[in-house]
């Protein structure tokens, strides 16, 4: 396979069919065989990766490049992720304009260079795959507590719990899926996983959800301004699943697809292995 094969794959698993603005082929590749894959993919990791013989490298999280400036436009996405909760699009759109103001400002003065640069010089293939892999993770924990709580109105934060650990990503990480607000056994209510769209969307996002109906949220962070402004409020329950865990819910699916073509895959840098 090549790169642009590999974007093409991830792509397809996530249901996209354009590649998002926090992702994209850095340095191209062919021939790929073994590829080296983590949640944050510099200098160090790239490194290891050629000694171990890999080549290609992808990181998850975006550390260099257009697709780590560019970050704040799948904030977007976001908006489609509010709508199918209920939120009307303006609403949704307003309520996360600011936070999103606040991730372009703080990306603009970053280093995008660093990693980029690296990779070029070493003529190793590079890539970030972010989005996809979110939307990926977002969809299969959705999927999985729609089903688990679905014959029980009466769920329980427990219950949310109990289904996230019976992924082997929940169930291998050292961060287990913890209740931020709300006890044990507070009633679930309407339970809505949102782990895509680059980053959080702040306090206005998740009151804009709760005022829609959702009962708990279920997320990969959360920022602590917004726990406590949930617990202030008291309009909702907040389940965070994990961030490496939840990273390589999405990761692991996309690097199985690989496995499953012949490409030997070396999981680091925070990626859960689930065997």
């Amino acid at each position: 396979m090549n790169t642009k094969e590999i974007m093409d794959l991830a792509l397809e698993l996530a249901g996209l069919t354009e590649i998002p603005a926090d992702s994209g082929i850095i340095v191209e590749g062919e021939k790929i065989k073994k590829v080296a894959i983590g949640v944050d993919m510099e200098l160090a990791e790239m490194l290891l990766a050629r000694d171990l013989g890999a080549d290609l490298v992808i990181t998850h999280h975006p550390s260099g490049g257009s697709p780590r400036v560019n970050l704040h436009k799948v904030m977007d996405n976001q908006i489609d992720r509010m709508v199918s909760a209920g939120i009307p699009i303006n609403k949704a759109q307003k309520a996360l304009s600011e936070r999103k103001g606040e991730i372009e400002r703080a990306l603009h003065v970053s280093n995008y260079d660093r990693a980029v640069s690296a990779a070029k010089l070493m003529k190793m293939p590079f890539m970030a795959i972010h989005t996809p892999t979110d939307i990926i993770a977002e969809n299969k924990v959705q999927e999985l507590l729609d089903e688990m709580l679905k014959s029980k109105p009466k769920a329980t934060l427990q219950d949310v719990i109990d289904g996230l650990e019976t992924l082997p990503e929940y169930q291998r990480t050292m961060a287990k899926p913890v209740i931020r607000v709300g006890s044990k056994e507070d009633y679930a209510g309407k339970t809505f996983v949102t782990m895509a769209g680059g980053t959080s969307g702040g306090v206005k996002v998740h009151k804009a959800y709760y005022e829609a109906g959702v009962g708990t949220l279920v997320t990969m962070h959360m920022p602590e301004d917004v726990i406590k402004a949930v617990k202030e409020q008291n309009y909702g329950n907040v389940i965070v699943a994990g961030h490496m865990a939840s990273d390589s819910v999405g990761i692991n699916t996309l690097a199985k697809a690989l496995e499953d073509k012949g490409i030997e895959v070396i999981r680091m840098s925070g990626l859960i292995d689930p065997k």
